[in-house]
């Protein structure tokens, strides 16, 4: 997450404090998950997901820093940068220089760090410190709740979990309910495991779980994750016709109606309507910026055009930006 800036607040009530001003940033995993209800999300969001959050873990990692703090309410979405992103290091602390001894959410906290809080409470010093891999272990149950649509936390501390997690992890894949079971997601499955083992040394890197074959799979974005992630681009479908496609002059026409109506949200740097497939008839409108992207959609979803109702949903700009259009969203 950028900081732009520190500032002291002298009017609290607890006396003065100092304040961070960070960007602002867009919907939670948290509130992705409360949106996926029991049905998970999607592979790709939580490819994307996994692999953004792996590469700044990998960036912290590096310089020495552990987040200590990973969960869904702290994993959120950029849609200018069209990323996830971590917030919220009040936790964080300098590996080998631990001077936060409470570390962690419940339903989050690796084994490690749970017998480190129970000693605390009991005035105990623990052997051993906490390392970068609690970052990894609270990730693995992130993804696994993208994945189940399930909230874990009674799970990963009952005793069944801690005689065996291996075998939860398999039934949770090989679940009827899980509407994700039917795709082969084995590699999730690995990749999940190998951060979630008990212990902390075999537990894998932020660096070495980026190298798992679950990020060389291409996954396409359902129309939900459309809705739910912002970004720059708007997508209008349920507008043109095949008729409307083949007359240019309607074409034209309508094309300069759309620009004219997209306009009144905001400046719109490019539009495009494909007249073959991939995006046959679909509208991408690209904004300057994201608050106009989402001004729009607001506004738009719903309208009628044409005699039809509008559905607007966002757009990668990455993907738009290469000239590739989604076949499969649905």
């Amino acid at each position: 997450v950028t900081l732009y800036g520190v500032f002291t607040n002298h009017y609290s009530a607890n006396g003065p404090s100092r304040c961070l001003l960070l960007e602002l940033l867009d919907i939670s995993v948290s509130e992705l998950l409360l949106h996926s209800s029991s049905q998970g999300c999607s592979m790709w969001m939580i490819q994307h997901c996994a692999r953004d959050v792996l590469e700044a873990l990998a960036f912290l990692h590096h310089k020495g820093y552990v987040h200590a703090d990973l969960k869904p309410r702290n994993i959120l979405w950029s849609a200018e940068e069209e990323c996830f992103k971590l917030i919220d290091f009040g936790l964080s602390f300098k590996e080998g220089n631990q001077d936060v001894k409470y570390i962690q959410t419940d339903g989050y906290r690796a084994p490690e760090a749970e017998l480190q809080n129970c000693l605390a409470q009991a005035g105990l010093q623990s052997e051993t410190e906490c390392t970068s891999a609690v970052d990894l272990w609270s990730l693995g149950i992130v993804l696994l709740e993208m994945f189940s649509g399930m909230k874990l936390k009674h799970t990963v501390q009952s005793q069944e979990w801690k005689t065996n997690s291996s075998a939860i992890i398999d039934r949770i894949f090989a679940s009827e309910g899980v509407v994700n079971s039917a795709i082969p997601a084995y590699h999730l499955r690995d990749l999940i495991k190998s951060m979630l083992h008990c212990d902390q040394g075999k537990r894998a890197s932020a660096e070495k779980a980026l190298c798992s074959p679950f990020f060389s799979i291409p996954f396409a974005p359902h129309i939900e994750d459309l809705v739910m992630l912002p970004t720059p681009v708007l997508r209008l479908l349920n507008v043109l016709s095949d008729a409307s496609l083949q007359c240019e002059e309607e074409y034209e026409d309508i094309l300069e109606d759309i620009r004219e109506e997209c306009q009144k949200y905001g400046p719109v740097v490019s539009l495009l309507i494909p007249k073959e497939n991939p995006g046959k008839g679909q509208v991408f409108v690209e904004y300057a910026n994201a608050g106009d992207s989402k001004a729009a959609q607001k506004m738009l979803t719903g309208k009628i055009f044409d005699g039809k109702f509008v559905v607007a949903t966002f757009y990668p700009l990455s993907a738009y930006k290469r000239g590739y259009l989604y076949q499969n969203l649905l």
